[in-house]
């Protein structure tokens, strides 16, 4: 290659053609080897079953059986909602959320609004999963729920959404009385000794199959009045909300979850 280019050419020519010949000799003398990684290698973990069943690393946290995973968001005190084959909000009882705290994780949780729901915009089935719920005081990530087939709100707010900041990229609703889900990818903010934020917190949610949230960056916790901001936290509980509008309470089932490294 490099006898080729010894003739007179232009400065620039050289350079073009000595390229040229480097890049020849690189592939004259690399291996597919050289690019192979063997290790580590990744764990097995079997999918889960095409009628809903969850992979098997999976923390089940609803399965129709109990509700041993979850407690009073108030006071730690055992779950008092509605348990059978679904799981179903008990408003007075008020919120609910795991027993186990999280970090980084990919959440799976089916929803239901009832069939014959009732109300306009917020106020028609509407509850939430707080994605981390910090503490009593604080308004945690939300990610919404609510009936948005058919029923106009502001975007921001509606079924898919990270309240108050991101409106979901397209609207997948099913009608009232059908079953909903989420898939959820959530990593969590990072602060440092003094709590000052390190990175922010990153979601990404599939409803009923379809992308709604592509990686988007939180701009800190979903406030219902005013701007969002951070606060410091390690790990923390998945809440279910019990919100208090005038509508029939949503019902939710296979919920589980896997934590990530």
């Amino acid at each position: 290659m490099r006898r080729q280019i010894l003739f007179p050419v232009v400065a620039s020519g050289v350079l073009m053609f000595a390229s040229v010949a480097v890049f020849a000799q690189q592939t004259i003398t690399a291996k597919p080897e050289d690019t192979e990684e063997w290790k580590p290698v990744p764990r097995i973990v079997a999918p889960g079953s095409t009628d809903g069943a969850p992979p098997s690393d999976a923390i089940v946290l609803f399965d129709g059986a109990n509700l041993n995973q979850w407690v009073s968001a108030k006071d730690k005190s055992p779950a008092k909602w509605v348990a059978g084959d679904v799981l179903t909000v008990n408003k007075a009882a008020g919120n609910i959320e795991t027993r186990r705290a999280f970090r980084d994780y990919q959440l799976h949780i089916e929803w239901r609004i009832p069939r014959n729901i009732s109300g306009s915009g917020q106020e028609r089935g509407n509850s939430g999963i707080f994605l981390a719920s910090t503490g009593p005081g604080d308004a945690g990530y939300e990610l919404q729920v609510l009936d948005s087939y058919h029923n106009t709100t502001y975007v921001n707010g509606q079924a898919g959404s990270i309240y108050k900041q991101s409106a979901p990229l397209v609207n997948p609703a099913r009608k009232p009385g059908e079953w909903q889900s989420y898939d959820v990818v959530w990593t969590a903010p990072r602060f440092d000794a003094s709590g000052t934020l390190k990175s922010p917190a990153f979601v990404t949610v599939f409803m009923n199959g379809v992308l709604v949230q592509n990686h988007f960056q939180l701009k800190g916790q979903t406030l219902y009045i005013g701007k969002p901001f951070y606060k410091q936290y390690d790990r923390a509980p998945i809440k279910l909300q019990a919100h208090g509008d005038a509508s029939q309470p949503i019902s939710f089932r296979n919920i589980w979850v896997r934590e990530l490294p």
